[in-house]
């Protein structure tokens, strides 16, 4: 009898293990899995949330979040009038820097409107963006935090933003051939503060 309770006990013991390997394993997967989906984002969630389970968790909801919306490519005609929109956002840079960046955050802000975003707070947007725009959602968060304090922001500073909020502008956009290359961003350079095209009172404000 009481071989039997030991090789009960043993049998336990060993199940018991095998569960916690299965479920160290299925842990790590799931972690890789979500590194290499996020990647620097992964990084950057874990610091952000002070460990490791609550930023998995983090990461999830943002995907299955994202699974219910319906994000759609811009029409021709929104893509042309964006582009136009950006030219001239870009031209209005080297007179005023500060103007610039707050209206490339708006046309950023109502790209992703216009594409099916839900228009949440900036943190909502931006985890949004990283589930399938990893690469340049990293560009929305460091031009948003320079328009954020763009009153205080040098002009190498704005500079930069805005070219964060270009990366992510071409990433948006789509790859319409035809409106793409029309206006240029295939072959797009940074934006200069010595590049300008046109005075700023050519320019609308809204």
């Amino acid at each position: 009898m009481q071989n039997q309770e030991t090789t009960i006990a043993i049998v336990a013991i060993v199940v018991v293990i095998i569960a916690l390997i299965v479920w160290l394993v299925v842990q790590r997967r799931k972690s890789q899995r979500l590194r290499e989906s996020f990647g620097e984002e992964y990084d950057r969630t874990v610091e952000t949330k002070g460990g490791r389970r609550d930023a998995e968790a983090e990461l999830l909801d943002r995907q299955e979040r994202v699974k219910s919306l319906e994000i759609r490519p811009l029409s021709p005609n929104e893509r042309m009038r964006y582009s136009a929109d950006w030219t001239e956002t870009k031209a209005l840079f080297v007179d005023s820097p500060v103007e610039a960046v707050a209206r490339g955050d708006r046309i950023i802000t109502n790209m992703m409107d216009d594409r099916g975003y839900p228009m949440g707070d900036f943190e909502r947007r931006h985890g949004d963006l990283t589930v399938e725009h990893q690469d340049v959602a990293k560009h929305y968060l460091a031009g948003h935090e320079i328009a954020r304090r763009s009153g205080e922001a040098t002009t190498e500073e704005l500079r930069r933003g805005f070219n964060h909020y270009e990366n992510l502008f071409k990433d948006l956009i789509g790859t319409d051939d035809d409106t793409h290359d029309d206006h240029g961003y295939a072959e797009d350079r940074p934006v200069k503060p010595e590049a300008a095209s046109r005075p700023a009172t050519t320019h609308r404000t809204d």
